[in-house]
């Protein structure tokens, strides 16, 4: 369970995103029953927010989550993520289905992975616990936390590795290629 207070500053920031904000409405408006926008797009958002920034770091990507079980094929998340590109063409999207991620993990990380059963443990496996966190928006506008590892790592800007599917190896290149004292001189990283 999600610690409120820490919910509740996480909220805080989200809802001082008119961008961020944009982008939940936009995922909000697919009408899909578990999904959220989370990982790197969320992480900058908190940090810039924390640091002070003025001028928001353009993530990569945003990643897109949801969970359907019931169509696996790729055409569905790249009709999704053009439906998002129509409501919001300035976000970089990226949209993925978390219950497919097991048909593709070995092709692009080397490892086989079981299959996923709901959004909050796909969430759970991600790189780290500071980026193992997703939002979404219901239909009265309240905001929900998905953070199977709690907000601590990621209000407190701390990186380190999830253990639970990514390897070493892989976690250190992310640390080395995410240079995120560069960006952010606030964090501390754990390489372990």
């Amino acid at each position: 369970m999600v610690a409120e207070t820490g919910a509740l500053r996480l909220i805080e920031i989200v809802r001082s995103s008119p961008a961020f904000m944009a982008a939940l409405r936009a995922g909000r408006a697919l009408g899909l029953a578990q999904w959220c926008i989370g990982a790197g797009a969320l992480r900058n958002l908190v940090w810039d927010h924390l640091h002070g920034h003025a001028e928001p770091t353009r993530p990569a990507d945003v990643d897109f989550a949801y969970f359907c079980d019931l169509d696996l094929g790729a055409e569905r998340d790249q009709a999704l993520q053009q439906q998002l590109a129509d409501l919001c063409p300035d976000v970089p999207w990226e949209v993925t289905n978390q219950a497919g991620v097991h048909l593709w993990f070995d092709r692009h990380f080397g490892h086989a992975v079981e299959p996923l059963h709901s959004l909050e443990e796909a969430i759970a496996s991600w790189p780290e616990p500071a980026t193992a966190v997703g939002m979404w928006l219901d239909d009265h506008d309240a905001l929900h936390v998905i953070a199977p590892h709690g907000l601590a790592d990621l209000l407190d800007m701390r990186i380190r590795r999830n253990p639970v599917r990514v390897s070493v190896e892989t976690y250190r290149q992310r640390c080395a290629s995410k240079r995120y004292a560069e960006r952010w001189p606030s964090v501390v990283v754990e390489l372990g």
